[in-house]
This record gives structure tokens, sequence and C-alpha cells, in this order.
């Protein structure tokens, strides 16, 4: 029973919030009623069974908690006060089922709060799997190798700051919701990337986390469907979640892309994929636009999820790692450098300049980042310049920058690779 409890409360937690935020108006507020229905669901479930609407019966149970709460604290605002007088004049809370746009409505709400600008990345990522994910503090410290109780304060304070900013429970307009949007897409690809290559620890995937970030991404691309970055997420977490099969040897080992055996590659999530870069270039470009690996149109400047997920497609198009069109992705990550500047976009463009035109022409790329302060710490940038001197046959040189990244690095995994590497060059 316990577990069809957990498989409820993981489906309905983030409308179970969003709805109670929106009657109180304070989502901390709102989880702790949350948690009190689910407690109630622990305690009644198992005798009487799973009722035929849980989430209706959870709803229905954090109403009655809030008219409860407000009865006992009589110096809440006016504003709970007229809530609880509210409350009490609807339906009886067994037959109050709210309209199913109503929650969506509510959801999106939550999303764009729990994801405001105004909490750090780590508490954002933190209330984010929370209050949308229903992951418990313990699985959420144990994704993140990170101490339960640290995971804690940041939960706790992230919903405090929240509520001392008077942060709106809303979905902003204009250009606050495009830059809100933005911390959005962030946090659910900083999950998603978490997942794809842990940055620490023995596994080098955490497939729970892929998963997780792919199911709120596909959720806010049904709440916001017209939305193009949003469906360029999602297109570029499906076709790089396609490769999980293949991106780990028989003893979990990385195995990089050009090794990959693509014929395990997940061809339905490859679809998906593509479907989703569809919508989003059918948004942007009204007229139509090709799908898969495609350049910028002649009108509009995709945005970086969009452009990402076209790299994306042109690795899923191609039938080997040979016929990867490398010129094409070194175009695409050009565009990409313009819309959204950062020195780990201008490393990637070294690989794909590199593939498309010549490992010395990727190197001189790499080589500027040297000095870029946000990078000296980042075990890639000896990788990258590790291989393409590699390619160059400059094999002292590349062993040292091997050696190098591994020890940056603090996924083990990747720290045997990098290893392993340099050694193969140490008998060159």
């Amino acid at each position: 029973m316990d577990a069809s409890i957990d498989a409820v409360w993981r489906l309905e937690a983030a409308r179970i919030i969003a709805g109670l935020a929106r009657m109180v108006h304070d989502i901390g507020l709102a989880e702790e009623l949350a948690q009190d229905a689910l407690v109630a669901a622990l305690e009644q479930w198992p005798e009487s069974g799973v009722p035929d609407n849980p989430g209706a019966w959870l709803m229905a149970v954090g109403k009655r908690r809030a008219i409860d709460r407000i009865r006992r604290r009589q110096r809440l605002e006016h504003k709970l006060e007229e809530i609880g007088r509210d409350l009490e004049t609807q339906a009886p809370p067994e037959l109050d089922v709210p309209d199913e746009e109503h929650i969506e409505d509510d959801v999106l709400r939550l999303v764009f709060t729990a994801c405001h600008p105004v909490l750090s990345t780590q508490a954002r990522v933190a209330l984010t799997l929370r209050m949308l994910g229903g992951l418990t503090t313990e699985e959420i410290a144990r994704a993140f190798l990170t101490a339960e109780p640290t995971v804690a304060q940041r939960i706790v304070r992230a919903k405090r700051t929240l509520s001392d900013a008077g942060v709106p429970f809303e979905v902003p307009e204009g250009p606050d919701r495009a830059a809100r949007l933005s911390s959005v897409l962030e946090v659910i690809y900083l999950i998603f990337n978490e997942g794809y290559t842990a940055t620490a620890g023995d596994d080098w995937l955490r497939a729970d986390l892929c998963q997780e970030a792919l199911r709120l991404g596909r959720s806010l691309a049904e709440l916001a469907p017209g939305e193009p970055e949003v469906h360029g997420l999602v297109a570029l977490m499906e076709i790089q979640a396609s490769r999980t099969r293949a991106r780990t040897g028989p003893s979990g080992e990385p195995v990089p892309l050009a090794d990959q055996d693509r014929g395990r590659w997940d061809r339905l999530l490859i679809h998906r994929g593509f479907a989703a870069l569809l919508r989003a270039k059918a948004i942007s470009e009204p007229s139509g636009g090709s799908g898969g690996c495609g350049g910028s149109s002649p009108h509009t400047t995709p945005g970086p999820y969009v452009l990402q997920a076209a790299i994306a497609a042109c690795h899923a198009q191609a039938p080997a790692a040979e016929d990867t069109d490398w010129a094409q992705i070194a175009s695409l990550y050009e565009i990409l450098a313009r819309v959204a500047p950062s020195p780990v976009v201008e490393l990637n463009r070294a690989v794909a300049v590199g593939m498309a035109h010549g490992p010395a022409r990727g190197l001189e790329i790499a080589d500027a980042l040297l000095d870029e302060p946000s990078l000296r710490g980042y075990h890639l940038l000896p990788s990258v310049r590790g291989d393409l001197l590699a390619r160059l046959g400059r094999a002292a040189e590349a062993r040292e920058q091997f050696e190098r990244a591994a020890a940056m690095t603090r996924n083990a995994p990747e720290r045997k690779v990098l290893l392993d590497r340099a050694a193969a060059l140490a008998t060159t």
C-alpha cells in the first residue's frame, strides 16, 4: 500500500500544493497542508483503500486542514480569514473537484514561483524537485550527493525567501515572463544534466534524475504550449536521453559518443525529440521549417535550447559517427555562441570546429579559453585540449592534459577513462 500511496503522491503532489498555494498565497504553508493530507492518506488508505479520485481526496483534506489552521490562528492575515470563510461556504470537500484548466493554471504558477530568480540556483533545484517532483529531502540529497540537513535547510530558506520577498503566486507577463522562463528552463536542464553526467560519485549517470527532468519538461510543454524554448529543451533532453543505454559499458564505464553502439539508441525518444523540435520551429517560424538537423531561419534566430536540440538532432541523424555533419554542427555552435555566449559554449564549439576543420583550428579556440576564470577548475577544458593535442600527434602534451583533467573531476568512472587515455599515450 505504501508503494501505491508513494506513486499517487508523486503524480499529484504538484497539483495539490499548487491548488493550496493559490488559496493561501504561501507555498511553504501549502506544502505543510499537503503533507498533512499525505499523512492522513498513510493513516486511512491502508484500511479504506485508495479512493477512486485520490487527487481530489488529498485536495479535500488539504482544504480542511487550511480551515483548521485558520481557526486555530486567529491572528493570521485578514485575507486568510476570508479564505477560511469562503472555504466553509463551498460544497463538501469530498465533492469539490477543481476543473482541469484551473489545476493546470495553478501548477504553472507553482513552476514559476519555485524557480524564481530571487533564489539561488541550488535552492531553485531543491525546491523544484520537492514541490513539482514530489521527491523527499532524502531523495534529493542522495541524487546530488549532498547532506540531507543541507538540502532541508535550502528548502526551508527558499520558502522563507519567497515569503519575505513577497513573490506573488502568479505567471508573470511580458519581459518578466521571459526572464522567469529562462530560470525555469535552467533549473530543469540542470536536473537533467546532473543525471546525464554526474558531477561526482561512483556513477556515470543517474537515469532517475534524467527521467524526472524529462517529466517536468514534458509537463511544462503542456502547460506552456506556445513557448518554443520549452519545446526546444524537451527536444534536447529526449534526444540526449535516447543514448542512455549506449553511454556505459559492461562495468558501468563511460562510452564516448563516437564509440557508442547507435543501434542501442532509443528510437522512440529520438522520434519524440524530433517532434518537439518541429513544434518549436513551427511556433518560431509560422510558415514552417525543416525538422532535424537544420540551421536558423533567415528571418528568426532560434533560442539556445532550440539550437542545442538541433545540434543533438545532427548526431541522431548520423547512422555512424563518421557520418556526422560536423560542419553543420560547427555552424550551429557559431550561432549559439552569438545567441547565448559562454565559455562552455565556446569550448563545445572548439570540439565541433576541430572535427569539421581539423584539430589545429579547434585547439586555437580552446587555447583562447586558458585564461578564462570560470574554467580554471573545469576538467573538460584540459580534456578537450588533450584530445585535440593527441590528434595533432603531440602525445606528451596530450598525456599531461588528460592527467590534469583526471585530477580535476570528482566522478570516479570519468577519472578512470581519463587516466586510461593518458596511460595509452605513454606508450606512443
